[in-house]
């Protein structure tokens, strides 16, 4: 079954947001906050129908994504331990304003905390 559209391009951004958080390297974690950025642009600029969208389950895909055993070496931030329901919300996301630089520390002390 062909994945949603609009999932993908959430779990895309969602992705780039648990990356900066749990990859040490700060270079590394800012190129991962960049491209988030760009991704939350382009969902604001054209935003999804939210009808058409888990962002659960856009979250736990991500997460799957961020995941990958070839990013785990640079995985010291936290340990990985991120809730099953997403921490926000897509009218969040969309908005003017959304803040990466607070959404990647509030995924670290999620992560952290359990």
């Amino acid at each position: 079954m062909p994945m949603n559209a609009s999932v993908e391009r959430v779990r895309e951004a969602l992705t780039e947001l648990i990356k900066a958080a749990l990859i040490s390297d700060d270079s590394l974690s800012l190129t991962c906050r960049e491209a988030g950025r760009t991704k939350l642009a382009a969902l604001a600029a054209d935003p999804p129908d939210p009808a058409t969208l888990r962002m659960d389950g856009a979250w736990t895909l991500a997460i799957h994504d961020a995941e990958a055993p070839d990013l785990a070496p640079l995985e010291g931030q936290v340990n990985l331990t991120l809730p099953r329901a997403c921490p926000f919300t897509l009218e969040e996301i969309v908005a003017p304003g959304f803040d990466v630089d607070r959404a990647v520390d509030h995924i670290r002390k999620i992560a952290s905390t359990g």
